[in-house]
């Protein structure tokens, strides 16, 4: 699948809601409306509302995490979402009944963090070839989006924007991400949201430096775009999360088609192994200082030995696994 599609469905949370407060200004009513475009998303009715929170049921992963007399919990989600997986299960409203700060990778309703992520995306970035550019435009007309539309954001923010559209072909929307619904929520109840990472370490992950791994990157995610391959990888990835289907996720390296080649699984092993043992580092000081926490961080992160499960086990926790049930 490429490393950028890949990444569409669970980059950065910071970058995804960029992302998604910007897709209804580039996307206008004839956009929306024309055929063979993505379908734009739509304010809910009451009724739609209702009707998602009556039937609301457990989705994703969550586990108990105990220590010192305390329990906070470790939730993986999925950067992309559907009205039907805003609201949480019964697993997950008891979690958070239970826990007085939320942690996510990072906390875009900062309005100073926020601000240093939108400087530093909608920059331009390094000229691509005229090559390149021409598939570009033919994936923005795919889109149905004007040929300037993205003009003003970096290359690697252009491919992530078509990945996304990619995923509203199956009912995916970054933004029903599950990480935006629940700081919503904290916000709304005065409940504390702490940053596991920074905004500099996001942005360094994710923006390559160098020309020729630019180059490599677009052309690797347009070329997945163009052969019509983010679809059916997001379609299972979202399947696989909404089926809470934990050991198809432990396997994800085998189908993801985003681990082909030795450059490729490097980068897989530096957007989760690497960052899992900061972040449990962190989980570990909150709940040390007192804290019961909701951790709310992408999916992957919950997986392998070098997982937020697993290392956090090691530093002395009880995990328990609420969500899909089975052992620890």
């Amino acid at each position: 699948m490429g490393l950028l599609p890949a990444l569409a469905a669970r980059w950065p949370a910071t970058l995804r809601r960029l992302l998604s407060a910007g897709l209804a200004l580039v996307l206008g009513p004839a956009g929306a409306n024309a055929p063979n475009c993505p379908p734009a998303p739509k304010v809910p009715t009451a009724e739609q509302i209702q009707t998602a929170q009556r039937d609301a049921r457990d989705r994703g992963f969550l586990w108990r995490i105990s220590k010192d007399g305390r329990t906070s919990y470790l939730f993986g989600t999925l950067h992309v979402g559907k009205l039907d997986w805003a609201f949480p299960g019964p697993a997950l409203r008891d979690a958070l009944a239970n826990t007085d700060t939320l942690a996510v990778e990072v906390d875009l309703t900062d309005p100073a963090l926020a601000h240093t992520m939108a400087s530093s995306t909608n920059a331009p970035g390094p000229a691509l070839p005229a090559s390149t550019r021409q598939r570009l435009k033919r994936q923005l007309a795919a889109a149905c989006l004007p040929d300037d539309a993205l003009a003003s954001l970096h290359p690697v923010m252009q491919a992530i924007t078509l990945t996304v559209l990619a995923g509203r072909w199956e009912g995916l929307e970054a933004g029903y991400a599950q990480e935006i619904v629940l700081g919503v929520r904290a916000r709304a109840t005065s409940m504390p949201i702490v940053s596991l990472e920074s905004a500099q370490t996001q942005l360094d992950l994710l923006l390559p430096r160098r020309a020729d791994r630019l180059q490599r990157v677009m052309a690797q995610t347009l070329d997945q775009l163009e052969r019509d391959r983010v679809r059916p990888v997001l379609r299972r990835l979202a399947a696989v999360w909404a089926g809470s289907r934990l050991a198809e996720l432990e396997d994800y390296a085998r189908w993801c088609e985003c681990a082909d080649t030795a450059d490729d699984r490097a980068f897989l092993v530096q957007l989760n192994d690497e960052r899992n043992p900061p972040m449990a580092e962190r989980i570990d000081s909150l709940h040390q200082s007192g804290n019961r926490v909701l951790v709310a961080v992408g999916s992957l992160h919950m997986t392998g030995d070098k997982g937020l499960p697993k290392l956090l086990a090691a530093r002395g926790y009880r995990v328990e696994r609420l969500t899909p049930a089975g052992p620890p």
